[in-house]
């Protein structure tokens, strides 16, 4: 068979076996894997290497799916070069359980390298995926090992060009030079309601230029293998930018409907599919049949890669033997473990010292530890001064032409691109060796929430180290002032959110976000300074929530007050005026992660928050959530204001006094009515 007659039959097989798989489920997309089979089917047949035996292989070219509603595509391509996915899977696709979700997610599917569905991350995430290669090479490759070396592909399509996270993220890879991306845009001119022409009618490759991106066009995406070929190598070839081609195809290629928004997102029908299949030479009545003839094609293409690998692993091991110690680095990130005795760095303070934001603190910390996990990376979002994560010697990840630094630097300037940099930080995390941090005020995390929540259901180590975390932050105003957004994060499954009250619980975050591997985590941190309390320490704030003091004399408290943050020092001030002026026994709890705390056993839980006794919390946040764990919570239900921070904090009623005249009635209340049993039991 001549490489062109295989050409025809692979791409009209992963077209038809596509179909099969949205007509199986009577449910999905299949549009785009019709319409992008010539170009994915040329990427992964002549450009992309990688293992099929061994996808986590650190030096394989990594290649992301946008447009993730297509993902049949990228499944048949994976079951034709022997990953892990079987014909089954295939037709079980978008079924309960299976190995072929409705949108590729790389917790469930062997060959996935990132989750997309929303439509921009997955380009975003190459992004990150690209920083992440030119850190590692700068990092680790010496004159004669290349060690880390592999390009990142994307196909992407014009829902993603159109949403704002690929923009933010696109520019900074101009500005970045990153020449180890190349991104195949899908120009197919349909989306959900009709013709890109409704609403979307820019120019995309002058938008690219003037990011600072090489810029390529192929007419004939449909046919002109030779010139996708063509395009791809001038891409690869091109090192100090990143690459754009635009492939004008048909949507649905081949489809009764095709070129239109109705092949984009529903099944062919019995009809339509069985003419696509005869037109493509295939039995009208077959069904998910693909030729020997293709999986001979494509198995010799893997074969390729293992070979690739073996020779990648014998160069690994005379670079262990030219460069022992960065070898043993490598391998350490490359699995996961961070450097032995790296948390004895992690400052512990007593009441005697100074009062201090925990923004500040949180610096120190991460000026401990910059140096003793060379694989902790990131930035801010153009608030590296206020959110105070930039350590003294640390060096700005830039191109070396624009004289600002180094692609080994390890400080990412993002700009004010949060959402950007969150779904970069994925792709940091996502390709291996690094653990990203990302940074602005808590409030604007809201930006970032569509990436910000893909890191959790990614599982994916990625630290938000988010300042000016509450009212506190002052006279900015209820701008930026959050008050819903931790109750967000705390509904987010699989985050670990934390609100530190001093210094002691900012090192146990940080020990916490570190050590747990496949959870992102949330830092929220203080402007104002916060008092260092008596009672708190690392060791006991890594349970999430501990109790913290005691005060008053009684041998059963009469009250409990949950505090977190900013507040637990407040709450510390309450209990001591309702022991001093009323007589009461009040226990104290720190309450800095509620998911740290729900994960304890149910004994130590019980001991925290004894059963039976009336408890409150105290947060100048939403007090949203907090009836599972106290009877009456404290904090605001409504926007904040423009002010002095301790101003705004009388005005809402956080001080000592008021929150005292309230636990009053709390105690009252149930000195005649029985106290509820709050269900802790998870």
């Amino acid at each position: 068979m001549t490489n062109s007659n295989i050409d025809s039959l692979s791409i009209n097989t992963i077209r038809v076996v596509a179909a099969d798989m949205v007509q199986a489920a009577n449910s999905g997309h299949p549009g785009a894997p019709m319409g992008c089979a010539p170009m994915a089917h040329v990427l992964f047949t002549r450009f992309i290497n990688a293992n099929p035996k061994n996808s986590q292989w650190m030096n394989r070219d990594r290649f992301v799916l946008s447009n993730g509603h297509g993902c049949a595509l990228q499944y048949v391509l994976l079951h034709l070069l022997g990953y892990k996915l079987t014909l089954d899977d295939l037709k079980n696709f978008r079924q309960l359980d299976s190995k072929t979700p409705g949108h590729p997610e790389c917790t469930h599917t062997d060959g996935i390298e990132v989750t997309t569905g929303p439509l921009g991350q997955g380009i975003s995430n190459a992004v990150g995926m690209a920083v992440a290669e030119r850190h590692l090479a700068a990092t680790f490759n010496r004159p004669g090992f290349p060690v880390i070396d592999n390009v990142v592909y994307a196909i992407a399509g014009d829902g993603c060009m159109q949403e704002g996270v690929t923009s933010e993220s696109c520019s900074l890879a101009g500005h970045l030079q990153l020449g180890n991306l190349v991104v195949l845009y899908d120009s197919n001119g349909i989306q959900i309601d009709g013709s890109t022409k409704l609403g979307f009618t820019e120019d995309v490759l002058q938008r690219y230029e003037a990011y600072g991106w090489h810029t390529q066009s192929v007419a004939d995406g449909d046919n002109d293998l030779a010139g996708l070929t063509r395009a791809i190598e001038i891409a690869k070839a091109e090192k100090t930018r990143p690459s754009i081609i635009k492939v004008n195809t048909t949507i649905g290629f081949g489809a009764a409907k095709q070129g239109t928004a109705g092949v984009h997102g529903a099944p062919l029908g019995a009809q339509s599919l069985s003419d696509v299949k005869a037109l493509f030479g295939f039995d009208r009545e077959e069904k998910f049949v693909v030729p020997e003839e293709v999986y001979k094609f494509y198995a010799e293409r893997a074969a390729k890669g293992a070979e690739l690998e073996k020779q990648w692993e014998e160069m690994l091991g005379r670079y262990a033997e030219a460069y022992p110690d960065l070898h043993k680095d490598l391998v350490r990130r490359l699995e996961g473990r961070l450097p032995e005795g790296w948390e004895k760095v992690l400052p512990s303070y007593t009441p005697a010292d100074k009062a201090e934001a925990t923004r500040k603190l949180s610096e120190r910390v991460i000026t401990a530890i910059a140096n003793k996990i060379p694989e902790l990376i990131g930035g801010s979002a153009d608030l590296a001064e206020s959110n105070l994560t930039r350590w003294k010697d640390a060096v700005d990840f830039q191109p070396e032409t624009t004289t600002l630094g180094t692609y080994a630097g390890r400080f990412l300037r993002f700009g004010v691109r949060e959402h950007g940099m969150a779904a970069i930080c994925n792709g940091i995390a996502a390709y291996g060796g690094n653990i990203p941090f990302a940074s602005t005020f808590l409030n604007f995390i809201s930006y970032a929430a569509g990436a910000s929540r893909l890191t959790a259901l990614s599982r994916l180590r990625v630290l938000y180290i988010m300042t000016h975390d509450s009212i506190g932050l002052g006279e900015d105003g209820p701008t930026h002032q959050p008050i819903e957004t931790m109750a967000m994060l705390r509904a987010t499954p699989n985050y670990l959110n934390f609100r530190p009250a001093d210094g002691n619980e900012v090192s146990a975050a940080y020990y916490s976000a570190l050590t747990h591997t496949n959870r992102p985590s949330v830092l929220s941190l203080t402007r104002q300074n916060l008092p260092h309390l008596e009672g708190s320490s690392i060791e006991k704030a890594i349970k999430g929530g501990y109790s913290l003091a005691t005060h008053g004399s009684a041998s059963k408290p009469d009250l409990q007050i949950i505090g977190t943050g900013s507040e637990t020092s407040i709450a510390v001030d309450t209990a001591k005026l309702l022991a001093d002026k009323h007589g009461l026994t009040v226990n104290v709890v720190s309450m800095p992660c509620l998911e740290l705390f729900d994960a304890q056993p149910d004994e130590y839980r019980h001991g925290v928050l004894i059963p039976g006794v009336p408890s409150i919390s105290v947060e100048a946040l939403s007090t949203f959530g907090w009836h599972k764990y106290v009877h009456h919570p404290i904090g605001m239900d409504t926007f904040g204001a423009s002010g002095p921070y301790k101003k705004l904090y009388e005005r809402f009623g956080l001080t000592p006094e008021v929150i005292a005249k309230k636990a009053l009635k709390v105690v009252d209340y149930y000195k005649s009515h029985p106290v509820p049993t709050l269900d802790l039991h998870l």
